[in-house]
């Protein structure tokens, strides 16, 4: 079956109260917990297990292995967004990451392969690509830091976004999770959320 935006209307204040108005997803691909966690300048022997209400009130990441991936979740905070974190968090491997704040209704999208972002969301800009005339359409100004080779395997996603039924959702209603899910394979679920158990850390300098 296909995943549509409504798929993913579990979550929501009622559920998540105080996280899904303030939330980061990061997924990483092929990197241990441990390797993760040290790319972001954290040492290990610093970190703690928690459950997600603990991390929720710390109010910092937490990490978790989801198959062939490490999924970073934080509550208030934005490292999975932050370029000059995540651009090197991704060498040599994918990174995917969205984020939220509705104080700001402020939605960001990334999908980074070793330290090029191929696909792009930013509150103020919208989408980085497009289906237009039936083509995968770049949208944004041409930049050294962006690949060059269009993401068509993101083209349904992109018809469906846009779809009447539909269009124009902000991403954090459910494309930013339909995108994530086609990039890393990852279905995310209140289950995977409620009943992991997080390394949690503080990334120096993030308070």
């Amino acid at each position: 079956m296909i995943a549509t935006p409504d798929d993913y209307s579990w979550f929501s204040r009622e559920r998540f109260p105080e996280f899904a108005d303030a939330y980061c997803f990061t997924y990483v691909r092929g990197l241990t917990l441990e390797e993760v966690v040290t790319r972001l300048g954290v040492r290990v022997e610093d970190c703690s297990r928690v459950t997600l209400d603990e991390l929720i009130r710390r109010q910092t990441f937490g990490a978790v292995v989801v198959g062939d991936w490490v999924l970073l979740v934080e509550a208030c905070s934005g490292l999975g967004v932050t370029k000059e974190i995540i651009v090197p968090l991704s060498a040599g491997t994918r990174l995917v990451s969205h984020f939220y704040l509705d104080v700001d209704d402020m939605d960001y999208f990334y999908w980074i392969d070793d330290g090029k972002i191929r696909f792009e969301f930013a509150h103020d800009e919208g989408y980085s690509h497009r289906i237009e005339d039936g083509r995968i359409q770049f949208m944004f100004r041409p930049h050294e830091s962006y690949s060059e080779e269009m993401p068509d395997e993101l083209a349904e996603i992109l018809e469906r976004i846009d779809s009447p039924v539909y269009s124009i959702a902000a991403p954090h209603r459910g494309p930013a999770f339909l995108l994530a899910e086609r990039l890393t394979g990852i279905t995310m679920t209140p289950q995977l959320l409620e009943e992991s158990t997080y390394l949690c850390g503080v990334v120096p300098g993030s308070r």
